[in-house]
């Protein structure tokens, strides 16, 4: 039988984290189990290097990624499904998407964000009226849906969808190695991200505040943002590096992940908690979406909705270094059994073909 030949069509380089855990880190697998994979990123590395640091990107440089992606569609003939993240051409109609190319080939689409609702949810009703239905029907005209959770599923089955599969983000778990932290003299409270979710650890700096206040030795370690403004807190922002991102985890004593309870973020995929379980870490996150799923409430860290209850999980970790080796073990275990690159690579592999098979390409 020959190769199946695919074209993925991903959002970035493997730079963006969304295009990395969703696409690229699962290549190898796919290439040696009879699959043909071809990437065009929309973006390349200098677009997103000037998102992270805050710099508009230069208007040509948008104009040339979407003519590129336009030759990409038009040319995707010469192979049998493609495989696409979100949609090919953002705040551009649906139906200009399938004139160029889309419509005429069988394809995958794969959602770990809510992307639906920067459309449908904008303050702006032209914005509304013209896209907010788009990626409902990007849904509906694919082989699948590759949700990364319930929510975003839930989405796609409203939408009609021929099929939906739920896939959570993975981590490599042989590279994520556990690393318990015995008894520091200082607790270190780690988060990782970027720029744009920065905004979200304004959740938990009055209970971080407070913990200071209360004389708890702590500091607060800040990966891939830059928060600023914060002179009565010991915060230390460290520059993100694929390379280095496991060795910054494991200096972490509790990792963090706040967020408010919104639409957009009911859609997040709680990535940064299994990469802080993978590390041996526990944690403590807001009651938002799929948090409640990887968190199991006392047992590999703690759900806090409110900032009483923030001081009370983070207090009792930071007191209690066998309770957060504890609950380190057990999330461990949790991303072993539900959250690997080992066991879902093959998962991922059955929805090409599936969806492959569907098309009537097998």
């Amino acid at each position: 039988m020959p190769r199946l030949k695919v074209l993925v069509l991903a959002r970035y380089t493997s730079l963006g984290a969304s295009s990395r855990l969703r696409f690229y880190q699962f290549f190898d697998y796919l290439e040696a189990h009879d699959l043909k994979v071809d990437i065009t990123p929309l973006f390349d590395d200098d677009y997103l290097t000037n998102l992270y640091a805050g710099s508009e990107p230069r208007w040509t440089k948008v104009a040339m990624a979407y003519w590129e992606r336009v030759s990409a569609l038009w040319s995707s003939r010469k192979y049998d499904l493609i495989w696409l993240e979100y949609e090919a051409l953002p705040w551009l109609p649906g139906w200009l998407e399938m004139a160029l190319g889309l419509g005429r080939m069988p394809y995958v689409v794969d959602y770990d964000d809510a992307i639906f609702h920067r459309y449908d949810l904008h303050r702006t009703g032209l914005v509304r009226f013209m896209l907010g239905k788009k990626i409902d029907r990007i849904m509906a005209g694919s082989q699948m849906v590759i949700a990364g959770n319930q929510y975003l599923a839930e989405r796609a089955v409203r939408a009609g969808a021929k099929g939906v599969e739920i896939f959570p983000t993975v981590v490599d778990a042989a590279r994520y190695q556990p690393k318990y932290n015995s008894n520091p003299d200082v607790v270190t409270i780690g988060w990782i991200g970027s720029p744009s979710t920065q905004r979200y650890l304004s959740i938990t700096l009055g209970a971080i505040s407070k913990l200071c206040e209360m004389g708890e030795p702590i500091r607060l370690v800040v990966v891939g943002g830059n928060l600023t403004g914060q002179e009565r807190l010991p915060v230390e922002n460290i520059l993100w590096s694929e390379a280095g991102e496991v060795d910054m985890i494991q200096s972490f004593d509790v990792g963090i992940m706040p967020l408010p309870d919104s639409p957009w973020e009911r859609g997040k995929c709680g990535y940064k908690l299994i990469q802080y379980m993978a590390c041996g870490k526990p944690v403590v996150a807001s009651p938002v979406g799929v948090n409640q799923k990887i968190v199991e409430h006392g047992i590999n860290g703690f759900l806090a909705g409110n900032e009483e209850e923030w001081v009370n999980y983070l207090l009792r970790l930071i007191k209690d270094p066998l309770l957060r080796i504890e609950m380190g073990k057990k999330g461990r275990a949790k991303v072993e059994a539900e959250f690997s690159l080992e066991l879902a690579a093959p998962r991922l592999l059955s929805f090409i073909c599936s969806a492959a098979n569907r098309s009537g390409l097998e």
